[in-house]
């Protein structure tokens, strides 16, 4: 059935999802354009890429919980695919788990903050240039599906 301006689709976000929306408001503040769920390489999928003023790549990893947190083995690989590498987590969670080195930012559904930045490691250029390829496309894409919910394009 077809969506209208008179009855929208209602979207219950989970945990994690809450904490990505959070990080994106507090990230906005400091002038970055934020994607969520954007897949740099085939088998990773991060849950919130930045792009900043300057051009640079955040990647924050979203974990609500303990066993999340531990049940994710790719993360490391994610390192390469940004200048800076950050977890977001709500206020209970226990940041001892979360390896020395990178970003921390405790977030909640409506903002955040960043308690730990993490040491720069810049990218290269051509891998920067797929980077903001990537974002831009994946952006204009998210646009498009929101404008127009009922269409269902084929961008495998």
């Amino acid at each position: 059935m077809p969506q209208d301006d008179l009855h929208p689709r209602v979207i219950c976000l989970q945990p994690g999802q809450l904490l990505a929306r959070g990080v994106s408001r507090h990230l906005a503040g400091y002038g970055f354009a934020c994607v969520e769920e954007l897949v740099p390489a085939r088998g990773l999928r991060v849950d919130v890429m930045a792009l900043g003023p300057k051009g640079e790549i955040w990647i924050v990893e979203c974990k609500s919980s303990r066993a999340d947190f531990t049940s994710d083995s790719k993360w490391q690989g994610y390192l390469e695919w940004a200048d800076r590498f950050f977890w977001a987590v709500d206020e209970n969670f226990p940041t001892d788990l979360l390896p020395e080195g990178t970003g921390l930012i405790i977030a909640d559904a409506y903002g955040g903050e960043i308690i730990r930045m993490p040491d720069e490691t810049k990218l290269a250029a051509a891998r920067r240039k797929v980077m903001v390829q990537k974002f831009a496309f994946h952006a204009a894409r998210r646009l498009h599906v929101l404008r127009d919910p009922d269409m269902m394009p084929d961008w495998s």
